[in-house]
C-alpha cells in the first residue's frame, strides 16, 4: 500500500535519477535520494516545482516521485 503526498522539489539529481525534497506536512526537514519515475522528463524537474509522491509503508524515505506540477 501507499499514499501519495504533495512535496516541492529542492534538487534532482540526473545520474542517477533522484530527488532532494520537502514533504508539505514537514515543511523543516528534507529527504534526499528519492527514486524519480523515468517517465517524468527532466526538464520537468527543476527546483521549486510541487511533486506527487507515492510513500509507501516503510515511511518518507520509502518513496518514489510520481508526478510534477
Amino acid at each position: 500500500m501507499f499514499l501519495v503526498e504533495p512535496a516541492t522539489l529542492i534538487a534532482f539529481e540526473g545520474t542517477g535519477y533522484t530527488a532532494t525534497l520537502r514533504y508539505a506536512s514537514s515543511l523543516s526537514s528534507s529527504v534526499a535520494g528519492v527514486p524519480v519515475s523515468r517517465g517524468i522528463d527532466s526538464a520537468e524537474l527543476v527546483a521549486g516545482r510541487r511533486l506527487a509522491v507515492a510513500v509507501f509503508d516503510d515511511g518518507p524515505t520509502d518513496a518514489m516521485v510520481v508526478g510534477v506540477w
